[in-house]
């Protein structure tokens, strides 16, 4: 896996259409160096390491992408010159071997950076952990010190101890402290926990607790000589915390950090997460802000095993420094135009969410950024991973390499499918599974580990039955029931069977179940909050007594509601925890100057969609309007006859709210029609069979093509950003 399967693809296509890889560099360079500041100088060293063959160790494949990601990041968003970042990996000339990470480190981040620079050093690869041969007081929580694994890795036997050549924590931290300038962060997409595989998911860490060789430690022994420490200053020194700026890690010391496979290519969960927030942050967002909304995507995404945290100097206010210790330097976009041949573009898609690339394989329509050039259109042709080829369908001087590219409009084919990864738990039965799966309509079985999946269907282990009955969950499915789990080995609730239940029988009990995710799936791909111009915001409050907190907002970037997220109630990851008997509100304000149709869903916690709004079922289209100006209130109890209280079982659930300036005619009649065969005239609906139908209508009453002059595939749904608005709160039941 020394390649990037995506940009393996991306060179076959730039060949057909006469592009060489010469030409891409080029033309990005020329307008790199433009958009790069003088000062401060930027520095970036980004290591990726997939191949780990060397070492003998299990490889990674999503590292490459991962430091691919952070390039187009730092140049297009941050103003880095290309020539200041230094990439290593198993394709570069400098290798990611042990001394390959020490050369890039010292000539290109310490012998280079002064006072006011800014450095970035970013890190995907395996992580594992080496006893701490710098604790002398014996602490405990001391007692291991994490470890970046390069591609060279040894381990030696001596007197029957484990030696290895891993950089040690601790030397980062000398690292960090000669470095010559306070503005650094570092990104480690590693972890120390776990290790190998688990769901469709590669755990980023191999096993720990052998110790540092005589190498590591005489290195480490040199640069506290170097920087005049006595060893106690810098265990002291170091037992305080990091020695500058701000150290980002994608998971805490006990989590996993996933290696993830998305629509055509594998990456970190919390590098692509990070940066595609970052390429539509609009305004310099602290960097604590920045990591409190990545943690949600990164959950769901990855694991609830995975909550990205960080550490700052201590008393240094680096948490409420912006990202990078810079204020962007462009306006917020999804695309990056990387090379240009006549009318044909290839694009970076690097600020697409993760949840919506099926909707940018084809059809969609992105504009300039820039409001001078506005009229400038791309549509896209095809896509493989991040890499777009494309076609300019609105001609303007501003479509040259480096343009900065917002969505317009994304395209939803038809019959998508629920993609679902057969677990090794099924044994034997692994072939009648995949029989089963797909005998139900719209549904895909694959094995795991070669794509992304968005559910597992499986049978419970002794090692996870263990494991979940450890982390509180009330009620745990039986050893070898069969039910369905995220990608990460996350339990679905109410999917579990009996013991002794076939794979046949399983699927055919798990048909709603199925339709109901797949129903998810769909409505989830409206979500554009940080691409849509309407002005629109959404709220999650609890109710205690006469009280009334707001547990979560979410809001429309660049609609102008200029407000910033609140999270009041959180865990580490800023996901609200709501406890199971609480009574929540929800709010829907229209900050435009236009009537607007809402429809607000509720994903339950076992994946089920409630309409809460509109909740009259005999009233016109009216009865999903939120006028102009309004904060609609739901329930409100001067005219809702029903209460939202927060119920079992406990797991994750969502809010979708979704608008729109074209009425939803075609999804309230069918919800009309719903209520009506099941006697209900007003309240929520829960949608169980009619669910995809339901989603499909919605698509239906969003499809606009107005004001883009494009040629667009029928069998698409079209939802343009100024038409609609779609905006998520996610949040726990506990």
């Amino acid at each position: 896996m020394k390649r990037r399967y995506f940009l393996q693809g991306a060179g076959a296509a730039l060949a057909a259409l006469g592009w060489s890889q010469l030409e891409i560099q080029q033309q990005g360079l020329r307008y790199a160096q433009v958009l790069a500041q003088d000062t401060p100088r930027k520095l970036a060293l980004l290591v990726g390491i997939n191949d780990y063959s060397q070492a003998q160790v299990s490889p990674l494949r999503g590292c490459i992408t991962d430091v691919e990601l952070q390039r187009e990041l730092l140049i297009h968003r941050f103003g880095f010159n290309p020539q200041d970042i230094l990439m290593v990996t198993d394709d570069t000339a400098i290798k990611p071997t042990r001394a390959g990470l020490i050369e890039a480190v010292e000539s290109h981040l310490i012998a280079q950076a002064k006072p006011g620079d800014v450095v970035v050093f970013h890190f995907s690869g395996h992580g594992a952990q080496v006893v701490n041969p710098y604790n002398p007081l014996g602490n405990p929580r001391e007692r291991l010190n994490s470890t970046f694994v390069p591609s060279d890795r040894t381990a030696l036997i001596q007197e029957d101890q484990a030696m290895v050549s891993d950089i040690m924590g601790a030397t980062l931290f000398l690292w960090m402290s000669a470095i010559n300038t306070a503005n650094i962060t570092v990104v480690l997409d590693s972890c120390h926990s776990g290790g190998g595989k688990r769901g469709n998911l590669t755990i980023r860490a191999i096993p720990g607790g052998d110790y540092p060789n005589a190498e590591e430690r005489e290195y480490h022994q040199q640069w506290v000589s170097k920087l005049g420490f006595s060893q106690e200053k810098f265990v002291e020194d170091r037992q305080k915390g990091v020695a500058k700026g701000v150290v980002i890690a994608s998971a805490a010391a006990t989590q996993l950090a996933a290696d993830a496979a998305f629509e055509g290519f594998f990456a970190g969960a919390f590098t692509y997460v990070l940066t595609q927030y970052l390429w539509q942050q609009t305004g310099s967002h602290t960097v604590q802000t920045v990591l409190g909304n990545v943690s949600r995507s990164t959950m769901r995404i990855s694991s609830t095993r995975q909550v990205p945290e960080m550490e700052v100097k201590p008393a240094s206010g680096n948490e409420s420094k912006p990202t990078y210790f810079l204020p962007v330097q462009s306006t917020p976009a999804e695309a990056v135009i990387t090379a240009v041949n006549g009318d044909r573009l290839q694009l970076w898609l690097g600020g697409i969410d993760p949840q919506s690339l099926t909707a940018f394989d084809r059809n969609a329509v992105f504009a300039l950024a820039t409001e001078a050039d506005a009229g400038g259109l791309v549509q896209i042709e095809s896509r493989q991973g991040l890499v777009a080829q494309s076609k300019a369908i609105a001609p303007s001087a501003g479509l040259q390499p480096g343009a900065l590219l917002q969505e317009q409009a994304r395209a939803i084919p038809e019959n998508l499918t629920l993609r679902i990864g057969l677990d090794e738990s099924l044994g034997g039965e692994l072939e009648a599974a995949k029989q089963a799966v797909a005998a139900v309509e719209r549904m895909e079985a694959l094995p795991l580990g070669e794509t992304q999946v968005h559910y597992i269907l499986g049978r419970m282990t002794e090692a996870l039955h263990q494991e979940v009955r450890e982390s509180g969950v009330a009620e745990v499915p039986a050893v070898r029931s069969l039910g369905l789990y995220g990608a990460g080995l996350d339990l679905i609730p109410g999917s579990f069977g009996v013991v002794g239940e076939s794979v046949v029988a399983g699927c055919d009990r798990l048909k709603s179940k199925f339709r109901a995710l797949l129903a998810a799936r769909l409505v989830k791909l409206t979500l554009n909050a940080e691409s849509s111009r309407l002005n629109v915001s959404t709220g999650l409050k609890v109710l205690q007594g006469s009280q009334t907190q707001f547990a979560a907002s979410a809001f429309t970037a660049r609609g102008g509601m200029g407000r910033t997220t609140e999270v009041v109630t959180t865990n580490g990851g800023g996901i609200p925890r709501i406890p199971v008997g609480v009574q929540v509100q929800c709010e829907v304000t229209n900050g435009e100057s236009r009537d607007l149709y809402v429809t607000l869903l509720v994903i339950t916690t076992t994946g089920e969609l409630v309409v809460v709004f509109p909740n009259s079922w005999t009233a016109g289209v009216d009865a999903a309007l939120v006028k102009a100006g309004e904060t609609r209130l739901i329930p409100d109890g001067n005219r809702d006859p029903f209460k939202l209280t927060i119920s079992p079982p406990l797991g994750t659930a969502e809010i979708l709210a979704i608008a729109s300036l074209s009425p939803l005619r075609t999804s309230l009649q069918q919800l009309q029609q719903i209520a009506a065969a099941r006697g209900t005239r007003e309240g929520v609906l829960g949608l169980e069979e009619e669910s995809v139908l339901a989603v499909e209508n919605l698509w239906a009453d969003l499809n606009q093509t107005r004001n883009i002059t494009a040629s667009f595939d029928p069998r698409s749904r079209i939802a343009q950003t100024e038409q609609m608005a779609a905006l998520s709160i996610t949040f726990q039941v506990v």
